[in-house]
């Protein structure tokens, strides 16, 4: 337990002292988390293709071992969503079916075979923490991976569907599977398929009822979901083979519906499997190698990324030890049989939303689990597949939300190719090459934007003190996802390393990209936890793609409106203060001597001495002023008003002062 630097707010930490003084702290978010992961690792574990207890050893593993190699306080370890897709197709390539005919000899040499796989690819993971290569997650852009993981959504979705539906023996890719679904639905087992519809709503329902009622707040939904489907099951008497009928039609109910689980109590320790490490003689096991390292280590660091910024007291994990720990973890559930496991999302988030203080939260969650399956394994062979499944479609469409789609599109319209490029090409072939899709994409877009070939790998940048505690970095060229790695470099080097404040100045590079622009607000906050400032210069003469402060900026003219007002001289004095009160950053006056259409028709061919207005502005506070002359001013005075589209070098000259109040006249 440490001091914050105000010395009044004590900063919890994962050491002996920690463990004792938020013992009660995390050991109810254990219990809580406990209560989500249970039924998240058996479901897992079965759409991937193996055991329903390697999801379970998999938690243990990453529970009992990571706290005391990472310093992460807040992060899960355990099996993911995001892996499921990888480990069910490296099953499927080493001839097993995932279970969907039963547990066959074939289903044990694939889930064998993969098991060697995951433990090849966690030494992969230690060496890669070892040597310091936890960087190496920042590569990979924001749009790419999200675009993977909304794809991995529609993966788990078209495979989990039938299996709520009570259809087992659903086949084929997920574009294929997406397109059977409703034959899944005329093919559905009543009974099965009622189970899994409930246990769905509960899982979309349970957190509206859980916003309104607080005293509800600490209860997950997954653990609904098992109160009210197991007695359903039990009613249903899926224990035993039998058979019903509905609308003349026969269906039939069997154990093969329910989670199948040891028979005795500590029974898992029987269902120990390890690793068949012939098949690394294999070209196509180390396809799989590369695939479970590279998505299982980034989903991992993003993860852990993410926590850090839900962290109350923002606590920094050190991600090449958080690798390492993950490594380690992967190599010891693998050699027991057990899935690949990463940093996850969710359950983290719960973990915090429960009052966990230290990484001991993980570990409680872990020793619940083992107490859980070792004593009472019988009943968690009451839980109905279709509840799990349910479970996973949930997941799924959280991954896979609209809201995804919106979010990047506010981001910029490129973002958003980029993005459904990246599902598109995961659904139609895998994960790699989606991802290898959407970062060559990416890259085509940034040269179509003028970024020099030779910045696409290399920052060049130049550096100069400006005073005893403040450093200037200029950046040229560009600021890409692709040299964002050296760029990172410079800036913890020199700034949070030998703690100078920074100034960034952006203005000699030809493009600065959505990545690098959400990666140095991350580094903004980072350095003002730090007590130091990083101060972004130079942006102003670029133009953004969109709105949003990550979208993309290109050295570029921008396009803005020019107003142009012709009036009398009185009703121009009046003009001036009003257009200011609005926004403009400046006005220019001429006077002329003209005549209007109006003062033709009166007589008046020779003119009359009248005032020349023009205004550069942007697009919302010229529409204020074209608003404010249709109401106010054009009714009772002679004026002749006109809008053109301009383009500019510096749009910042011409936005409105943070006091300038952009009204609507009513």
């Amino acid at each position: 337990m440490s001091r914050s630097d105000s010395g009044q707010q004590a900063i919890p930490t994962g050491n002996l002292r920690g463990f004792s003084a938020y013992l009660k702290h995390d050991l109810i978010s254990g219990l809580l988390v406990f209560l989500i992961a249970l039924p998240l690792c058996v479901a897992i574990a079965l759409a991937s293709g193996f055991p329903p207890l390697a999801g379970i050893f998999t938690a243990v593993c990453g529970a009992l071992l990571t706290p005391f190699f990472s310093n992460s306080e807040m992060t899960i370890k355990g099996p993911a969503a995001g892996l499921i897709v990888i480990v069910l197709g490296c099953i499927e390539d080493f001839g097993g079916n995932g279970m969907t005919a039963g547990w066959a000899a074939g289903d044990q040499a694939a889930y064998r075979a993969a098991l060697a796989v995951g433990a090849t690819a966690a030494v992969l993971q230690i060496l890669f923490g070892f040597f310091r290569a936890g960087i190496l997650g920042e590569f990979f852009p924001g749009t790419v991976v999200h675009g993977m993981l909304a794809a991995i959504g529609v993966i788990i979705i078209s495979k989990q569907v039938p299996v709520a539906l009570g259809v087992l023996d659903a086949k084929g890719g997920p574009l294929v599977l997406l397109r059977q679904i409703p034959d899944f639905v005329l093919r559905a087992n009543p009974a099965i398929a009622l189970i899994g519809t409930v246990s769905l709503a509960i899982m979309f329902l349970w957190p509206l009822v859980r916003s309104r009622v607080r005293m509800l707040n600490p209860i997950p939904a997954h653990l609904i979901v098992l109160l009210v489907s197991v007695p359903m099951g039990m009613y249903l008497k899926l224990d035993q083979a039998h058979g019903y009928r509905v609308f003349e039609k026969s269906y039939q109910l069997n154990e093969k519906f329910l989670v199948a689980m040891p028979d005795r109590m500590f029974g898992m320790f029987r269902e120990v499997t390890t690793p068949d490490f012939s098949v690394l003689g294999q070209w196509i096991a180390w396809k799989w190698i590369m695939m479970f390292f590279i998505i299982g280590s980034l989903e991992s660091l993003l993860s852990a990324k993410a926590v850090d910024l839900l962290d109350p007291w923002k606590r920094k994990t050190n991600m090449d030890r958080d690798v390492l720990a993950v490594g380690a973890a992967n190599l010891v559930a693998a050699l027991i049989g057990g899935l690949p496991m990463i940093s996850e999302i969710v359950r983290s988030k719960s973990n915090i939303d429960n009052g966990a203080r230290t990484r001991f939260a993980n570990m409680w969650h872990g020793v619940f689990l083992l107490l859980c399956v070792g004593l009472i394994p019988t009943v968690l062979h009451r839980i109905p597949l279709a509840a799990l499944a349910a479970m996973l479609v949930y997941t799924g469409t959280r991954l896979a939300h609209p809201n995804e789609f919106r979010n990047v599109y506010r981001i910029g319209r490129e973002q958003l190719l980029i993005f459904v490029v990246t599902l598109v090409v995961v659904l139609a072939t895998d994960l790699l090459i989606g991802v290898a899709a959407g970062v060559l994409l990416k890259m085509v877009i940034h040269l179509a934007n003028g970024v020099p070939l030779r910045s696409f790998f290399k920052a060049y940048v130049e550096v100069e003190d400006v005073d005893e505690h403040t450093t200037r970095i200029i950046a040229r060229e560009s600021a890409v996802f692709s040299n964002w790695i050296p760029f990172r470099r410079q800036i913890e080097d020199i700034g949070l390393v030998q703690k100078r404040n920074l100034i960034l100045d952006l203005s000699g590079a030809a493009m600065v990209d959505a990545s690098v622009m959400e990666k140095l607000e991350e580094m903004q906050a980072e350095f003002q936890q730090n007590g130091l400032t990083l101060e972004l210069r130079g942006l102003e003469d670029f133009r953004a793609f969109s709105p949003s402060s990550h979208s993309a900026r290109i050295k570029a003219l921008t396009p803005i409106r020019r107003i142009t007002i012709v009036t009398d001289g009185l009703t121009a004095a009046e003009l001036i203060p009003e257009m200011v009160k609005m926004g403009i950053s400046g006005w220019t006056r001429i006077d002329c001597h003209g005549a209007g259409r109006s003062g033709l028709e009166g007589g008046l061919a020779a003119g009359a001495d009248q005032v020349r207005l023009e205004v550069i502005t942007v697009p919302e506070v010229c529409d204020c002023i074209i608003e404010y002359l249709r109401v106010r001013i054009m009714p009772v005075r002679h004026v002749t008003a006109c809008v053109e589209t301009v383009d500019v070098i510096r749009l910042s000259a011409f936005q409105p002062q943070g006091s300038a109040n952009l009204h609507h006249v009513h």
